[in-house]
This record gives structure tokens, C-alpha cells and sequence, in this order.
């Protein structure tokens, strides 16, 4: 893909950001799952990790190299016509720069970047520490001329016995990465928990990233609590199994 069209796709996404509250983006994994979400009229999607290892036989957190993630990512893109951001985990043990002109190299305009370090024994960055990485894919991005699309995730309520307990310390840590320059933020693992929702879309100016299930969630109650964008993470893929499963099942063998 030519620098430009990747430019003119890093801007449209920043506007259908602006356009669409929710925004959904469909969380696909390869050729076949793009074309499909982009002919249905999504007009823009998201690479997810989890759905994506899966498709190659691979693990989940960083069970693949960044170089494997963008071979893999790199036909998906080039197959659609609208804007697709990836899923980046961790960065895989990347620097920031390295990590955006690898990103923008392969066609995709946007990222998602969580706090657990996989390649670390699965460690939690620092407030602090999170906010710089993001500010570095930032000013990388800022530097090769892509307005790249920042979602900085954090993993805060999940690894959390009772979320409730660190809802004080996750906003803290929102809204270090929106002054970071995240455009968006993503708390994970409170999809189905309406206060936790609605305290950490209160809390900050940029829009606030959810999970969804696409058959178990309903789009207009998290537009109600102010979500600001939807992905499916690995929900879209696991609800395709389970209907898979469900049209195979009458033409399997009886045991």
C-alpha cells in the first residue's frame, strides 16, 4: 500500500472516530473474515490477537513474532478497502518507533497496546511506565507523517479479584495515557458491569474502548453509558464456532 492511501485511511478512521458514538469495529482475523465484515457495511475493522493466533495455530500473548503478526496482518489490510487497526499486544518487545513504522509499513493506520508485558512473565507496566510507551508511539507516529490511531488498553480490572477495588487506580491510568496522546482507552474484562462502565467513560475526554459479544451485548446500552468504541476481541470468532459447531454437529458420525 502506497504512504498516501495509508495517510488518507489513518485520517478517515481518526473521523469516524468523530462520526460514530459508538464506532464498532469488527474484530476479524484473516482475508475471508474482513471481506465479509467489510461487505456487511463496517467501514472500518480491527485485527485481534487472540482471534488471530488461533487462525495460525498460534498462541495467544505474544505467542508469535512482531515479524509473524505483520506477515499475517499484511494480505488482510491489502484485501479491504477501509481502514484497519491492529492489535499489537504488548509490542512484543519492540520500541515504540520500531513498532509504528512496522505497522504503517504493513498498511495499517491504527494500534492497540495493553499493560501486561507477555514477554515478561505476563508483568503489568507502571502507570507511569504504560504512559510513556504510549507517548512514544505517539510522537513515532507523528514523526512518519500517519496520524496512527492509539488505543491503550489496560489490563487493571482483569487481573483484579474485586474490580470494583481498583476502579481508582484504572482511571488514574486512563487518563495518564490520554494526556499520553492515546486516542482511545481500553479497560478490559468490565463489558458487563454498567457502573464501571459509565465511572470510566465519566472520567476521561477521549472515547472509551469496549469488548462486546455480537449476539449477547446490545450496541444501544453502551451507547447509553457513553461508550465510545466498540471491538469484538476474540467474541466474534468464538460466537462462528459456536454456530459452526452447532450446523456440523447433525453431520458428524454417531458415536
Amino acid at each position: 500500500m502506497d504512504f498516501r492511501t495509508t495517510v488518507e485511511r489513518a485520517e478517515r478512521l481518526k473521523q469516524l472516530h468523530a462520526d460514530h458514538k459508538p464506532l464498532v469495529l469488527p474484530t476479524v482475523w484473516d482475508v475471508w473474515s474482513a471481506r465479509t465484515a467489510a461487505a456487511a457495511g463496517f467501514p472500518a475493522l480491527t485485527i485481534g490477537s487472540h482471534p488471530l493466533a488461533d487462525s495460525r495455530g498460534a498462541a495467544d500473548q505474544e505467542g508469535q513474532t512482531f515479524e509473524e503478526v505483520l506477515a499475517a496482518v499484511r494480505p488482510i489490510i491489502a484485501a479491504v478497502d477501509v481502514p484497519v487497526s491492529v492489535d499489537l499486544e504488548s509490542g512484543y518487545g519492540q520500541k515504540p518507533a520500531d513498532l509504528v513504522a512496522g505497522l504503517i509499513e504493513a498498511g495499517g493506520v491504527g494500534l492497540n497496546i495493553e499493560d501486561t508485558v507477555h514477554s515478561e512473565g505476563g508483568r503489568v507496566r507502571s502507570t507511569q511506565e504504560h504512559a510513556s510507551y504510549v507517548a512514544g508511539l505517539r510522537a513515532a507516529a507523528d514523526d512518519a507523517g500517519v496520524p496512527v490511531w492509539v488505543n491503550g488498553r489496560t489490563d487493571l480490572f482483569a487481573h483484579a479479584e474485586n474490580p470494583s477495588g481498583v476502579l481508582d487506580e484504572v482511571i488514574e491510568r486512563l487518563r495518564a495515557l490520554e494526556q499520553a496522546g492515546a486516542d482511545s482507552v481500553y479497560p478490559v474484562k468490565i463489558q458487563d458491569d454498567d457502573e464501571l462502565l459509565a465511572a470510566v467513560t465519566a472520567a476521561v475526554a477521549v472515547p472509551v474502548n469496549t469488548t462486546a459479544h455480537p449476539v449477547k451485548h446490545d450496541l444501544e446500552r453502551f451507547r447509553r453509558l457513553g461508550v465510545g468504541r466498540i471491538t469484538y476481541g476474540p467474541l466474534l470468532q468464538f460466537a462462528l464456532t459456536d454456530a459452526m459447531t452447532d450446523m456440523l454437529k447433525p453431520w458428524a458420525p454417531s458415536s
